[in-house]
């Protein structure tokens, strides 16, 4: 035991580091929708925030995106923001929108810009949830249910 402890002290401090320099934990998101319409998260303080990132080429994107939606619709206490994370014209993603439509609004970010304060994701869908006070409550890689969400939420 004695010689693999450097080795887990590594990793211990490694794991430690990378924790501490990610995202902060009231994370700022600035943008602009697809609407024209700028979204600035800070504002929407004093509520639920869904943030979900996936891509018009993305399949599991696409099936998680209804259920998305609905579960938004049906709690008018929680709003939701999503983003393309897409380097497709933004034509084409109002074009998917339309036979996709969604109930929250929508903007584009390309993939080699910043997601805000957010870590870039690995895989997508990734779904962060934002509490009332501003700090994340909980991050989803890959799809997520109405269960899970309304789970984080207490719903």
């Amino acid at each position: 035991m004695k010689r693999f402890a450097p080795l887990l002290l590594l990793i211990a401090v490694a794991f430690m580091v990378s924790h501490l320099t990610g995202m902060p934990t009231r994370p700022s998101l600035k943008v602009t929708t697809l609407d024209g319409h700028p979204y600035d998260l800070t504002s929407q303080r004093g509520s639920w925030v869904i943030v979900n990132v996936w891509a018009t080429w993305c399949e599991a994107c696409i099936e998680e995106l209804p259920g998305l939606s609905q579960f938004v619709s049906a709690h008018p206490d929680i709003s939701a923001i999503g983003i393309a994370y897409d380097d497709t014209d933004p034509a084409q993603i109002r074009a998917f929108l339309e036979k996709h439509p969604l109930s929250y609004p929508v903007a584009q970010i390309r993939m080699e810009q910043p997601l805000g304060d957010f870590d870039r994701p690995r895989l997508i869908p990734t779904t962060w949830v934002i509490a009332p006070n501003g700090k994340v409550a909980k991050r989803f890689v890959g799809e997520v249910s109405s269960a899970q969400l309304s789970a984080v939420i207490g719903e």
